[in-house]
């Protein structure tokens, strides 16, 4: 992924700013796949390299209806501090987007 890519991602979530975290935490456990169509306990590990870890993550959360929101609640509650797969990304992904997604909340790019 580019810089580029992780900036438009963090431009596609600003529609998730003023929405609580309780409301994302309830649409994501509610409608989110590996919330109903898994066992949590069998979801397979990460590899800890990028490109098969992509692969997995997309893989995992393919046909899923709320990426983006699952993608908002985990930068918000986990931010640099992520594991495993969140909103179709590995955790490597989500810890490069962490500080762009938190410079637009902060006010450093127009919305």
């Amino acid at each position: 992924m580019t810089e580029n890519d992780y900036e438009e991602m963090a431009a596609r979530l600003d529609r998730y700013a003023d929405v609580p975290d309780a409301v994302l935490n309830e649409l994501v456990t509610g409608d989110g796949l590996c919330f109903w169509a898994f066992d949590r306990a069998d979801m397979p590990e990460l590899s800890g390299e990028d490109s098969p870890d992509r692969e997995l993550a997309a893989r995992m959360c393919a046909g899923c209806p709320v990426i983006d929101e699952c993608r908002e609640l985990d930068l918000r509650t986990s931010g640099p501090d992520t594991v495993g797969v969140w909103g179709a990304l590995p955790d490597t992904d989500r810890r490069a987007l962490y500080p762009k997604w938190l410079r637009r909340r902060r006010g450093g790019e127009a919305r």
